[in-house]
């Protein structure tokens, strides 16, 4: 077995995690991802852990979605009791073929989505990693070689995290205090956002694992302006291109889309919450050099930010203030590496992808 997927394992376990004798893990992931698995449950048992393992099928997931009707779905309760007791999940991706689920129709994911809910928001109160073993399907769908796409994913998961968190510290000290954010990216992005009161967290890796940004919470009803996502998304199985929002009053008014324009318009019809931003974050993971059609991977990328539409991250709002809710959370990515400048109340904090705190800023 190559050792860095024993050190994934490791970082995991130890670092994500802090995996104790008592709890019980859960672990998802795909068969392409059968040695990270295995690397896992040497780590687990080492502690005396409990784990139990679900593997996952893109393919069977198409077959389900393409029998099911999309107002069938129902919250599968006996995962929501196993959710409840749990204490530790682990979620890996990793695919043969990143399109499994391309012709399945766009409104099956809202659909899913809305269902899944209920085990989404217990997940999200337990301890819980999301993380990546790279395959050979992701590793076509970045435009790398197998072994080139290894050495990517482990540059960016096997790292010290304390150093990370150290360098994405200072940003948190600029936005955290901060009321206002303004995001220019030439002509096409000029986006204002209220984060007053809101709480700016360090992404050091223990949840996403690449970790690698700073993000925040907008103000639900405080986002003004247009914002262009040059960067492609995949959603169920689709990409989607060239997005484009109007936002008024915090909410989208007008939507568009170069390709698959329908899957955004059911991905905004999901729900209130789904026109309204739940997360702004910045991308501060210098390992993560190019774009690679993983979201895990691209919103950590340096000379980027993500605006995720739907539901704020519980983190980062406080119990006073109100927080955007919805059924999903769609991260898309806005390129900051040229003509491009973030504003924190007025000061530039970041111009052509570069922070005042690094070396070649100018302001």
């Amino acid at each position: 077995m190559d050792p860095r997927v024993r050190e994934h394992a490791a970082v995991i376990v130890e670092h994500c995690c802090d995996v104790s004798a008592e709890d019980n893990v859960v672990i998802g992931a795909p068969s392409t991802a059968e040695n990270l698995v295995v690397a896992l449950y040497e780590r687990l048992g080492e502690r005396g852990a409990r784990p139990a393992l679900h593997w996952s099928s893109a393919r069977a997931g198409r077959a389900y979605a393409r029998a099911m009707n999309p107002d069938d779905y129902r919250t599968a309760e006996h995962r929501l009791a196993e959710m409840e007791e749990t204490d530790v999940v682990i979620m890996i991706g990793g695919s043969h073929n990143t399109a499994e689920q391309s012709d399945v129709s766009a409104e099956m994911g809202p659909a899913r989505s809305r269902a899944h809910e209920p085990i989404l928001q217990e997940r999200l109160e337990k301890q819980w990693v999301l993380t990546q073993h790279p395959t050979t399907g992701n590793a076509q769908k970045a435009g790398m070689s197998t072994e080139a796409y290894e050495d990517f994913v482990y540059r960016a998961v096997n790292k010290d995290w304390d150093e990370q968190r150290e360098f994405q510290a200072q940003l948190v000290e600029v936005l955290d205090p901060a009321n206002e954010v303004h995001i220019v990216s030439g002509d096409s992005t000029d986006l204002t956002i209220s984060v007053e009161g809101m709480h700016a967290v360090n992404d050091n890796g223990k949840l996403n694992l690449p970790g690698g940004e700073v993000f925040t919470a907008p103000v639900p009803d405080s986002v003004e302006g247009e914002v262009h996502f040059d960067k492609p998304l995949v959603r169920y199985g689709r990409e989607i291109q060239d997005v484009r929002l109007t936002f008024e009053k915090g909410k989208v008014i007008t939507h568009e889309a170069a390709k698959n324009e329908d899957l955004l318009t059911s991905v905004l019809d999901t729900d209130d919450g789904a026109r309204r931003l739940g997360e702004l974050g910045i991308g501060m993971n210098r390992d993560i050099d190019r774009f690679s059609y993983n979201m895990l991977f691209d919103e950590k990328m340096g000379d980027t930010i993500h605006l995720a539409l739907g539901d704020a991250i519980d983190e980062c709002v406080p119990e006073e203030m109100e927080a955007n809710e919805s059924a999903q959370h769609v991260d898309m990515i806005v390129d900051m590496s040229e003509n491009s400048k973030i504003e924190v109340d007025g000061e530039v904090v970041q111009r052509d992808g570069t922070f005042r705190f690094e070396d070649g800023f100018e302001g």
